[in-house]
């Protein structure tokens, strides 16, 4: 691991939550994204070397929608950085840990991405990505 990437944020509307934060870390927002593969509209905010990613759903059905129905705003996942996303799989699956995607798949800000099950890392959702090399 070398750094958390970012912390997400599940928000229920950037109209609101956008401003909020921009006034929060004094900074604006440096961009937006749809990760359409997570039904996620994504707002990013640069905070020395890490960055704060807002989640928005895109769908009443989607991932976020069903988290903030159940816990509401706030904190959905950190995410941590990593040189060999597929040696951290190999390690953390032979640590006993379970992966909630069997692959890498493609997720916001250029990053390839995976998540750990929350129910055994303290019910937090930890996200590990690397960055995709052009």
């Amino acid at each position: 691991m070398k750094r958390i990437e970012h912390i997400g944020i599940a928000v229920k509307n950037f109209n609101t939550s956008v401003p909020l934060f921009e006034k929060i870390l004094n900074t604006s927002c440096y961009k937006f994204e749809k990760v359409d593969s997570e039904m996620v509209n994504t707002a990013f905010f640069k905070v020395g070397e890490s960055k704060i990613e807002l989640l928005q759903s895109m769908d009443e059905n989607g991932v976020i929608a069903k988290f903030i129905e159940k816990r509401g705003e706030g904190l959905h996942h950190i995410a941590f950085e990593v040189d060999d996303i597929y040696a951290e799989m190999k390690r953390l699956v032979s640590e006993g840990f379970t992966l909630l995607n069997k692959e890498p798949k493609m997720g916001a800000d250029n990053k390839l991405v995976f998540f750990l099950h929350p129910k055994e890392t303290n019910g937090v959702l930890i996200e590990l990505c690397e960055e995709v090399k052009k």
